[in-house]
């Protein structure tokens, strides 16, 4: 069974996130930190960082599927779409029952967009902008604002290559 289809299990299981999500200040005192395994991602900006449990989608079929029919997701958890070309993005929410925030990111981990509160079942385009992009993370809608997260944002993980420094996960 694929990383996808596992999550996917646990999505639709409503599994609820008792920590809740990993968020660190400026102010927070600094641990060491170890490589981002590919189902982990982090979004680093001046609020602080944020990490994420992902579901990775990479393949035509999980992207066409995505969230679609989950009844909720845990707070500390997304879905990673990636890309291997940089491309125009847009998504819908089509058969999608859960809101969400959609962070558009470029090849190098670079928030450029966000969308949020996406309606669920509203099939209306949502656009990445006129930018090539490679990625949209999507996470519960109205948590980008509550945690902070903003356009110009990093999101470091394994997927990004090519960021300066090592991609890491508290």
């Amino acid at each position: 069974m694929g990383n996808g289809e596992f999550n996917r299990r646990r999505f639709g299981a409503g599994l609820i996130a008792a920590a809740g999500i990993g968020v660190a200040g400026q102010g927070a005192a600094l641990t060491p930190l170890m490589p981002c395994p590919p189902d982990r991602a982090r979004i680093t900006g001046p609020f602080g960082s944020a990490s994420f449990t992902v579901d990775v989608v990479d393949t035509d079929a999980s992207r066409a599927r995505g969230l679609m029919h989950v009844p909720s997701m845990p707070l500390s958890y997304g879905m990673l779409f990636i890309y291997q070309q940089p491309q125009r993005m847009s998504f819908w929410m089509r058969n999608t029952l859960i809101e969400l925030d959609m962070l558009f990111i470029d090849e190098t981990g670079v928030i450029r967009h966000i969308h949020h509160r996406a309606r669920p079942l509203d099939e209306t385009p949502i656009s990445g902008g006129s930018e090539l992009l490679t990625a949209v993370l999507e996470i519960n809608g109205g948590l980008a604002k509550r945690l902070g997260i903003a356009k110009g944002d990093l999101l470091r993980h394994p997927a990004f290559a090519g960021q300066l420094g090592t991609c890491s996960c508290p």
